[in-house]
């Protein structure tokens, strides 16, 4: 599975009903599940995103489409990093020769 870095931040409509987020976010789980992924870890930060969540799923296409379902619903606005381990860091820092 591929670890992907989803950052989030509220939409207006997020945060007049922040109060009903937790169950927003089970929701969301629950989402990433169904399309075969995982959030492993979640966050309320501060700063420039206000959650961030760290999620693994099958491929790219499942992650963008996870993404593009989560904004479609108008509470939250994404932006996915792919992430890469450092045992893929290091291969590819080698094979620059």
């Amino acid at each position: 599975m591929t670890t992907y870095i989803a950052l989030f931040n509220l939409t207006d409509a997020g945060v007049k009903a922040a109060k009903d987020s937790p169950r927003r976010l089970d929701a969301a789980k629950k989402l990433l599940a169904d399309m075969g992924g995982e959030m492993k870890q979640f966050y309320m930060v501060m700063g420039e995103f206000d959650f961030v969540g760290i999620c693994e799923a099958p491929d790219d296409a499942v992650m963008a489409r996870y993404a593009l379902q989560l904004g479609g619903l108008g509470f939250v606005r994404t932006k996915t990093l792919k992430a890469f381990p450092e045992t893929a860091y290091r291969e590819i820092i080698r094979s620059l020769g």
